[in-house]
C-alpha cells in the first residue's frame, strides 16, 4: 500500500514539475507517510519546504533531491531522536535573524545530518537544546550579504556532546557554540567569512585539526575555560581589528601544534582569571605574523614552551604598563636569538630577552601603529639600540632558547 502511494505520490511530482508555471510538490507528504525507522527516498527533483520531521527515520538524497525553503522560515526541522538526513540540498530559507532561519533546524538527540548542501540559507544547521547529533561533510553557505548580516554557518545552542566534523564552510559568518560545552569540532574548512570560530560560555570542547583561512578572525573564546585547541591551521587572518586566535575571560586553555601563518596577531590573551587557571601554549609554530602574541592587562602565569618564532614582524607586544615577563617561558625558537650553542645541547647558552625600543611608540599609542615597520622607526630603533636614552624595558625572558 505504501509503495503504491510513493509511486502515486513521484508521478504527481512529475506532473507538476512538467505543468507550466507550476509549484513545486511538497516533501512532507512523503515524510508523513514514513514509518517511524523507516528509510524514504523520494523520486529524484525539487521539493517544496518548509519540512518537519517528528519520528526517527532515514531521509536519503543521493544528491538527487532539493528542497526549496520558498524564502520563509526554516527549510527543514527535526524534532525528534534518531533521525538520519543524507545527501540533499536544503536551500532558500527566509532572511529573519529573530527566527534563527536556517537550513536544518536540529531540536532532537542521536542524529545524523551528513554528506548535504546547505546554500542561499541565512544559518546553516542550528543546534537548539541538542546532544549528541553527528554533523558530518556538510558544505555550508549563506545568503549573499554582508559578512555582518549573515547568519552562522553551524550554531550550538545549548547543546553538548555534539561532533561536528569535516564540514566545508564559505561565505558565513561563522560557527557559533553558546553555552554549549563538551562537543568535538574536527577537521572543518571555514574560509572567506566572519569569525573562523567563536564559543562563548562554552567550555570543554575539543578544537582540533580545523582550517580556518582568509577570515576576518579565526577562533574567539569568551568566558570558555578548559578548552583544547589543538593542530588547526590558522592562515591570512590578516584584518587589523581581528587575531587567529583571541582568549578573553577564560582558562585553562590548551593551546597546542597550531599553525598560524601570515595573520595580523597570533594570539591575543589576557591575564588569567583565576591565578591556578592559566594558558598552556606548546609547540605553536608563529611564522610571518605582523605580531605573534599580544598581551594586555598582563599578570603571568602563562605556560609558553616549545613553539617557534620564524619571521614575523614583532614576536611580542604588550599593553602600557604591562610585561610578559612573569609568564613561563622555556624552550622556545626564536629566529632572532644572537645566542650561541657551545655545548651542543640544542640550548642557547645565554637567555633570549626582548627589550622595547622604537615598538613602545605604538603599543602605547595605537593610532601609531600605521607606522609600524616603517623606515623611519627601524631608523629610531637602530639608534636606541645602539645608544639608548634610557634603559628600555624587557618584556620577557626566555632562560631555555633552543637554537636551530
Amino acid at each position: 500500500m505504501m509503495n503504491r502511494f510513493w509511486l502515486l505520490a513521484g508521478l504527481l511530482a512529475g506532473l507538476l514539475a512538467a505543468a507550466p508555471g507550476h509549484c513545486l510538490p511538497p516533501l512532507q507528504m512523503f515524510i508523513d507517510v514514513t514509518p517511524p525507522g523507516g528509510v524514504l527516498r523520494p523520486p529524484p527533483g525539487s521539493y517544496a519546504g518548509p519540512v518537519v520531521i517528528r519520528r526517527p527515520l532515514t531521509l536519503e538524497g543521493e544528491g538527487r533531491i532539493t528542497i526549496d525553503g520558498g524564502g520563509r522560515g526554516t527549510v527543514l526541522s527535526i524534532v525528534s531522536d534518531g533521525v538520519t538526513v543524507r545527501g540533499l540540498r536544503l536551500t532558500n530559507s527566509g532572511e529573519s535573524h529573530d527566527t534563527v532561519d536556517a537550513g536544518i533546524l536540529v531540536e532532537g538527540n542521536n542524529n545524523v545530518i551528513e554528506d548535504n548542501t546547505i546554500d542561499d540559507s541565512l544559518f546553516g544547521i542550528h543546534l537548539r537544546q541538542a546532544r549528541d547529533n553527528t554533523l558530518r561533510r556538510n558544505r555550508i553557505s549563506s545568503k549573499p550579504f554582508d559578512v555582518n548580516m549573515r547568519g552562522d554557518g553551524i550554531r550550538l545552542w545549548y547543546s553538548s556532546g555534539n561532533l561536528i566534523e569535516g564540514n566545508v564552510l564559505r561565505e558565513v559568518r561563522d560557527i557559533f557554540l553558546i553555552n554549549s560545552p563538551d562537543n568535538r569540532l574536527i577537521g572543518n574548512d571555514t574560509r572567506h567569512s566572519g569569525v573562523g570560530m567563536q564559543l562563548v560560555y562554552a567550555p570543554g570542547n575539543l578544537l582540533e585539526d580545523n582550517t580556518i583561512e582568509a577570515n576576518t578572525t579565526g577562533i574567539v573564546l569568551v568566558y570558555s575555560d578548559d578548552n583544547t585547541i589543538r593542530r588547526n591551521r590558522l592562515h591570512h587572518l590578516r584584518s587589523a581589528s581581528g587575531s587567529a586566535l583571541a582568549v578573553k575571560e577564560s582558562s585553562g586553555i590548551l593551546i597546542e601544534d597550531n599553525d598560524i601563518l601570515h595573520c595580523g596577531i597570533g594570539i591575543l590573551a589576557n591575564s588569567p582569571v583565576h591565578p591556578e587557571n592559566t594558558l598552556e601554549l606548546n609547540n605553536n609554530r608563529f611564522t610571518y605574523n605582523d605580531v605573534a602574541m599580544y598581551f594586555y592587562g598582563e599578570k603571568g602565569g602563562h605556560t609558553i614552551q616549545g613553539n617557534r618564532f620564524e619571521q614575523n614582524l614583532q614576536d611580542i607586544a604588550v599593553t602600557a604598563a604591562t610585561s610578559a615577563r612573569d609568564n613561563h617561558w622555556g624552550k622556545n625558537y626564536w629566529d632572532k636569538y644572537e645566542g650561541f650553542d657551545r655545548d651542543g645541547d640544542g640550548i642557547g647558552d645565554q637567555p633570549h630577552e626582548i627589550h622595547l625600543y622604537s615598538d613602545r611608540l605604538w603599543m602605547d599609542r595605537p593610532m601609531t601603529r600605521f607606522f609600524r615597520g616603517a623606515p623611519m622607526l627601524e631608523l629610531i630603533d637602530f639608534i636606541e639600540q645602539l645608544a639608548p636614552f634610557s634603559e628600555p624595558p624587557l618584556v620577557l625572558r626566555d632562560p631555555t632558547p633552543r637554537v636551530q
